[in-house]
């Protein structure tokens, strides 16, 4: 028999049977409630949050991707590729799944070509992503694939190629790390090309890939549309090394060019020096990365006098052969202004101060045009105006109105200072008068075509009636003497083909004084051809702060060879007429 120790007493010991009793039913109770809750909850879980539970676990292995649009392809005139899009993959790891970040580091490094130490800090991150490598081919992806590792994952990074380098690429421009147009016709038709994003919602397991009986559900993205320029590559790439060779002549620093179709105006070159390859725009200086052509404005000089000459004639105040005695100085306000060689008074007419860029002859028939007259066909041709050209950063150059004209700026306006155009306005004013009169708005883009082969074609540019056929004509005459004998720009002359045309030479802004003493010059040479049966109009011009060579000696060459280069690719028939003998001074 067991013995208590002295001082203990049995559990329990002293209550009465009643008082057990209710001592037990109170135990009762609390276990009976206790269970009822664990039930009850179980009952909550099971039945009426389960399918709540199982839907956020579901939601907790889902993964959306987005599944990006493959921009639209940026044509040539004849359907050759200046820009496209080609499949790439940006390579991505969760480091939450990754089971071995030192082994799948050693795995990937050759396939991604990135050092082992920065993939395995990668993988060894917090948070769920990280990007490993970008723009990663189809082929690499694949062989990664086939490794199996835990957590790395792959979404759509295209790459944009730009097949012609740096040939007509600041018209087309470059688009960015995010796949958004920049510049040039990538930014301008963005919304086109880049097309609508789609997205896929796959569930994965604990390795991060995707469960082949879970859920996959796609949304497909729309691709973006063709765009079709204006432009011919071939042409293109003759402009740009011929403006390459003209910047390196040791005096060059700027060389810009634009082709225009005559009857259409469409672009069918336009380029400068230096340019810049799209493909490798963030290795490249940023103040590279615009068009010069229609963002730089400039005084373009004498190129502005057959616009003087033009209002002169259509007011019936000229014509061709009417003779002007003129001095070699007029004055102008607090100014003189002189021919380019002081002279006695020479007889000339209209066609020899236009052949011999006369100054003086040039402002004596301005005077007659009047300043508010004048004003209206320089707008008329479009001077100070944008020429709506389908790019971004287009310069609507500088025209005060002549209401603000003081007799110094009503007598440099004619002779084409105290204004500043664009070389695409330069060649557009050109094209009107090439064009019988009628100024077409130069244009860039023929048409937008769908991922489904749909085209539209682009709106038909504005026309419009700037002087009359006759005034035309007579300008196109006048304009042949410049490149004829005893004309400024010989040089411009090209075998076969009759060539009408004008030279120019203006002071270029010196940056560093704001002011002109020191800048040196921008020569250009505006003209069309054939003069008998006009197809193109070449605008050049060049800016030269070192030399003081007029716009026959070095910019009336480069027109040539780009003009020739024009009509050669385009099989123009050489003029059928020979040029006409032309009097450049006659009895008054």
């Amino acid at each position: 028999m067991s013995r208590r120790a002295p001082g203990t007493r049995r559990s329990g010991a002293g209550l009465s049977v009643d008082q057990r009793g209710r001592r037990n039913k109170v135990g009762l109770v609390v276990l009976i409630t206790l269970l009822l809750v664990v039930v009850g909850r179980l009952v909550v879980l099971q039945g009426i949050d389960g399918a709540a539970y199982a839907s956020a676990a579901e939601q907790d292995r889902l993964r959306t991707y987005p599944i990006a649009a493959i921009r639209g392809e940026v044509l040539d005139r004849s359907g050759k590729p200046l820009a496209y899009t080609v499949d790439a993959s940006r390579v991505v790891a969760d480091p939450t799944v990754v089971r071995d970040p030192a082994r799948t580091a050693l795995a990937l490094t050759t396939l991604l070509d990135v050092p082992v130490p920065e993939l395995t800090e990668k993988l060894s991150a917090d948070g769920r992503y990280v990007v490993l490598a970008t723009q990663v081919t189809p082929e690499t992806t694949d062989a990664i694939a086939d490794l199996g590792l835990s957590g790395i994952l792959f979404e759509d990074d295209p790459v944009r190629l730009y097949p012609s380098g740096a040939v007509g690429g600041q018209v087309v421009g470059f688009v960015g790390s995010d796949g958004t147009g920049l510049a040039g016709i990538e930014q301008t038709f963005e919304e086109q090309l880049s097309g609508t994003p789609g997205r896929r919602t796959v569930e994965v397991g604990s390795g991060g890939n995707p469960i082949p009986s879970g859920i996959d559900e796609s949304l497909p993205a729309t691709d973006g549309h063709d765009v079709t320029l204006t432009l011919d590559q071939d042409l293109q790439f003759a402009t740009d090394e011929r403006l390459g060779q003209a910047c390196t002549d040791g005096a060059t620093t700027r060389a810009s060019a634009v082709v225009l179709e005559v009857a259409s105006g469409q672009v069918a070159a336009m380029g400068s020096c230096p340019g810049y390859d799209p493909g490798a725009y963030s290795r490249t200086d940023p103040d590279l990365l615009g068009n010069s052509v229609i963002s730089d404005v400039f005084e373009p000089g004498s190129v502005m006098k057959a616009v003087t000459l033009a209002a002169a004639v259509e007011e019936g105040l000229a014509t061709p052969d009417r003779v002007l005695s003129v001095d070699g100085h007029i004055e102008a306000g607090d100014r003189v202004v002189r021919d380019a060689h002081d002279h006695d008074p020479v007889d000339w007419t209209v066609t020899g101060i236009l052949a011999k860029s006369s100054n003086v002859g040039t402002i004596m028939l301005a005077r007659e045009v009047g300043d508010g007259k004048l004003e209206e066909y320089l707008r008329a041709f479009g001077v100070g105006e944008k020429t709506g050209i389908e790019l971004p950063g287009e310069s609507r150059g500088i025209l005060e109105s002549s209401a603000e004209w003081t007799e110094s700026r009503a007598a440099n306006v004619p002779i084409g200072q105290g204004v500043s155009v664009t070389t695409l306005q330069m060649a557009s004013v050109y094209q009107a008068i090439a064009n019988g009169g009628v100024r077409v708005e130069p244009r860039l883009v023929t048409s937008v075509t769908s991922p489904g082969g749909r085209s539209t074609a682009t709106p038909e540019p504005a026309r419009t009636r700037v002087v009359s056929e006759s005034t035309a004509e007579a300008l196109a005459y006048m304009l042949e003497a410049v490149v004829g004998p005893g004309g400024t720009a010989p040089l411009a002359q090209i075998e076969g083909f009759r060539v009408a045309g004008k030279t120019g030479t203006a002071q270029r802004a010196n940056p560093e004084c704001n002011c002109y003493a020191g800048g040196g010059y921008v020569t250009t040479f505006v003209g069309f051809a054939p003069a008998d049966d006009p197809q193109y109009v070449v605008a050049v011009d060049l800016e030269r702060p070192t030399s003081d060579a007029e716009g026959g000696q070095v910019a009336a060459p480069v027109f040539a060879d780009i003009m020739r280069a024009a009509l050669t690719a385009d099989r123009v028939v050489p003029s059928g007429t020979a040029r006409p003998e032309f009097e450049l001074t006659g009895a008054p």
